[in-house]
C-alpha cells in the first residue's frame, strides 16, 4: 500500500523524464464524466433564464474517490459560444501540471465541442470535502459539484452515514450579461443573488425586495439516533451565509478544507465562498415530528436572503413525495457575523492511531524558518466609474496575459521569468510578469492586508490558494503584527491548521481610502514547482481584477514537470490534448496507476 506523501514534489520528481503523449481512444473509459451544457431553467422563484448545467443540473453529480487513487475525469464543453475550464477546489496539489483548470494561468481553456481529461492522484492523507467549478468567468455560479474524497482506512472519527449540503447562489440575469454590466464603465450592475439554493433548491426571503418565496426545498433524509457527517460546501460566488439546524444545537467541526480538525463545538455555522466544512449531527432518538428545518441567512453583501432546506425523519424522500416548503415562521434566530468564529479555534487532529487523517499536523514552519514576507495589499479603485481592483499596486484578470503562464514558459523557454530581483523591490510581485515568483525550500509569510476603498468602504474577502494549501495564521483588525500574533499563538496550546481558504473581514465597513484597515496570515513552505493562482474567491471581485499568479520554482524545476515532445499538445489553444467527435485527445499520464483499485466514483445527487 502506497502510504500518504508529505510533499508530493517527491512523486513528481521520480516521474521527470518518462511522461510521454498516448492517445485517449475508444478503448479509454474514464472515471468519471461531466458535461457542461446551457439550458434554460428555473432556480427558485427566479424565472427562468439560461444558466449552465454539469450532466443535466445544477449543483452537478457528486463525485466520490478514495485517497490514494489516479483518476481521469472527462470534461466536454457542450457550450456553443463559451469556453470553459474545471477547477478541482482545493486538491490542486492533486492533479497534473495542466489540470488546475485555471485559464491563462495553467492551462488554456477547453474550445466550444471539445473534451479535456483531467488527471488527478489524491494521495493518501487528503481525504476530505471539496468540489469542483468551472473556472472562466462567472460560469461557477452553476457549473458547480461536490468532490468527496474518503478516506482508505477508517475515518479518525465515527459517523453512520455523510450528507452533503451545498449552497449557491441564483442572481436574476445570466452570467454574460452580469459580467458584461460588471465591467461597463461606469459600472452598472449592482443586484445581489435573489436567493441561495441548499442542494439546488431553495425559498424563504427574496433579497431584492424581502418578498417571500414559496419554492420547494431540498429534503435530507435522515434516521433518529444516527450520527451524521454533514459536508458543507460553499459554493457560492458573493453571498456569505450564516446556517444552523432546528432543534440540533451541537454541531462538532472535525474538518476544514481536507484537514481534519480536532472536535470544535458550535452551534451555527459560517461558509463563504470557497470554503469547506464537516461537522458531526447527533440525530433526535425522539423526534417529536417529521421535519426539522435548516435555515440559511446571506450575510455581509446586499440585502438579506433567507433559504431553507429540511431534515426528514419521516420515510425516504422520492420523486412521488409530497414537497415540502419554507415555514411560515423563522425557527431559529441566526447571529450577525462573528468574525473570529473559530478564528484560533481549531487545531489539527493528530493520533498515531489515524496516522494518515494525522497528515496535516505535520512540519508546521515556525517564526524562525520564514525567508521573508510578501504582503498582497488589495484596494478598490474607480477609475471612471468603473469598479477595479489592483494588489500591490497591479490587476490580474483573464484577459491580462495573452496565453497561459505555464504554456508561455514552455514557448519561451523560461527567457521572459519572473525576477526575483524585481519583485523584492515590489513586495512580492514582479510588476513585468504580473507574477510573484518564489523559490522551492523557502518558507513564506504571506500577510493579505485589505484596505479603505476609493469610496472608503470595506468588505469580506474569502481568499484562496491554489497549490499547496497553507498554515493560517489568524486575522485581525488594522496592521499584521508579528510579534503580537505569535504571542498570541505561544499563549495557546497546538498550532494552525493548514486551510486553502479563508477570510478577510470587512470589520466596520469603513476606512479612508488606502489606509490599512485589516489582515490575514499565512504560513506557506514552496515545495511544489508549478503555476498557481491565490485570488479572492467572490466571482465578481475576480472579474475586477482582484487575483494574484504565482511561479513556484526555477526554470529547470517547471519545464522539467512535462518533457517534450510529451508536453506539446498542451501549448496551443485547441492543441492535440482536447478531443472532440473525430479526434481522440493526445495526453501524458502523468501520474502511475494506483496501487490499488477498490475507489468507487458516485454519481449520486446531494
Amino acid at each position: 500500500m502506497r502510504f500518504f506523501l508529505p510533499f508530493i514534489p517527491a512523486l513528481a520528481a521520480g516521474l521527470i523524464g518518462v511522461a510521454s503523449a498516448i492517445t485517449h481512444d475508444e478503448h479509454f473509459i474514464p472515471d468519471a464524466i461531466l458535461r457542461v451544457t446551457e439550458e434554460t431553467r428555473k432556480q427558485s422563484c427566479v424565472p427562468e433564464k439560461d444558466i449552465l448545467v454539469v450532466n443535466g443540473t445544477s449543483p452537478g453529480p457528486a463525485l466520490r474517490f478514495t485517497e490514494g487513487q489516479t483518476v481521469w475525469i472527462r470534461v466536454y464543453n457542450d457550450i456553443a459560444h463559451q469556453n470553459l475550464t474545471m477547477h478541482w477546489h482545493g486538491l490542486t496539489m492533486a492533479t497534473a501540471p495542466f489540470s488546475d483548470g485555471t485559464p491563462q494561468a495553467s492551462q488554456w481553456p477547453i474550445p466550444p465541442f471539445h473534451f479535456f481529461d483531467y488527471e488527478l492522484y489524491v494521495p493518501i492523507g487528503f481525504a476530505g470535502t471539496y468540489f469542483y467549478h468551472s473556472h472562466v468567468g462567472l460560469q461557477a455560479i452553476s457549473a458547480t459539484g461536490p468532490l468527496i474524497i474518503e478516506d482508505k482506512d477508517e475515518p479518525p472519527y465515527h459517523y453512520d452515514d455523510d450528507l452533503i449540503v451545498l449552497v449557491q447562489d441564483v442572481f436574476p440575469d445570466t452570467d454574460e450579461f452580469i459580467e458584461h454590466a460588471l465591467l461597463a464603465v461606469p459600472m452598472n450592475y449592482e443586484r445581489a443573488q435573489e436567493m441561495v439554493l441548499i442542494n439546488g433548491k431553495g425559498g424563504g426571503i427574496v433579497s431584492s425586495n424581502g418578498s417571500r418565496c414559496d419554492d420547494e426545498l431540498s429534503v435530507i433524509d435522515v434516521e433518529p439516533g444516527k450520527t451524521y457527517r454533514v459536508r458543507l460546501i460553499g459554493g457560492t460566488g458573493l453571498s456569505f451565509d450564516i446556517m444552523a439546524i432546528e432543534g440540533h444545537e451541537t454541531l462538532q467541526v472535525i474538518e476544514a478544507e481536507g484537514a481534519y480538525t480536532d472536535k470544535f463545538a458550535t452551534h451555527f455555522m459560517q461558509v463563504s465562498p470557497g470554503q469547506r466544512f464537516s461537522f458531526l449531527i447527533d440525530t433526535l432518538k425522539k423526534p417529536e415530528k417529521q421535519y426539522y428545518y435548516i435555515q440559511l441567512e446571506s450575510r455581509e453583501f446586499g440585502p438579506l436572503t433567507r433559504s431553507f432546506a429540511v431534515l426528514n425523519y419521516g420515510p425516504p424522500h422520492t420523486d412521488d413525495s409530497d414537497p415540502v416548503y419554507p415555514p411560515a415562521s423563522d425557527p431559529i434566530t441566526l447571529p450577525p457575523t462573528d468574525s473570529y468564529w473559530l478564528e484560533y479555534s481549531l487545531r489539527p487532529y493528530n493520533n498515531s492511531a489515524h496516522p494518515a487523517a494525522s497528515h496535516n499536523a505535520l512540519d508546521f514552519p515556525t517564526a524562525a524558518e520564514v525567508t521573508r514576507r510578501v504582503n498582497i495589499t488589495s484596494h478598490l479603485d474607480i477609475p471612471g466609474g468603473g469598479l477595479l481592483y489592483t494588489i500591490n499596486g497591479q490587476t490580474w484578470n483573464e484577459g491580462l496575459v495573452h496565453e497561459p503562464y505555464l504554456v508561455s514558459l514552455y514557448k519561451d523557454g523560461g527567457s521572459n521569468w519572473p525576477s526575483m530581483e524585481r519583485a523584492l523591490q515590489h513586495d512580492g510581485l514582479d510588476p513585468v510578469t504580473y507574477a510573484f515568483p518564489a523559490d522551492i525550500g523557502e518558507v513564506i509569510e504571506i500577510v493579505v492586508q485589505g484596505t479603505g476603498s476609493a469610496g472608503g468602504g470595506t468588505e469580506t474577502h474569502p481568499w484562496h490558494a491554489h497549490g499547496a494549501h497553507y498554515w493560517d495564521l489568524g486575522s485581525g483588525e488594522g496592521v499584521y503584527n508579528r510579534e503580537e500574533n505569535e504571542a498570541r499563538w505561544r499563549s495557546s496550546i497546538g498550532h494552525p491548521i493548514r486551510r486553502d481558504t479563508t477570510n478577510l473581514f470587512m470589520y466596520g465597513g469603513k476606512s479612508p481610502n488606502g489606509t490599512l484597515s485589516a489582515w490575514r496570515a499565512w504560513r506557506l513552505r514552496i515545495d511544489h514547482p508549478g503555476v498557481w493562482m491565490i485570488h479572492c474567491h467572490l466571482l465578481p471581485h475576480m472579474v475586477w481584477g482582484m487575483n494574484t499568479a504565482w511561479v513556484m520554482g526555477n526554470q529547470t524545476e517547471v519545464l522539467s514537470l512535462i518533457d517534450r515532445p510529451g508536453v506539446e499538445g498542451y501549448l496551443d489553444f485547441g492543441g492535440s490534448v482536447v478531443g472532440n467527435e473525430t479526434h481522440p485527445p493526445e495526453v501524458v499520464e502523468y501520474f502511475p496507476l494506483s496501487d490499488w483499485e477498490d475507489g468507487t466514483v458516485g454519481n449520486e445527487q446531494p
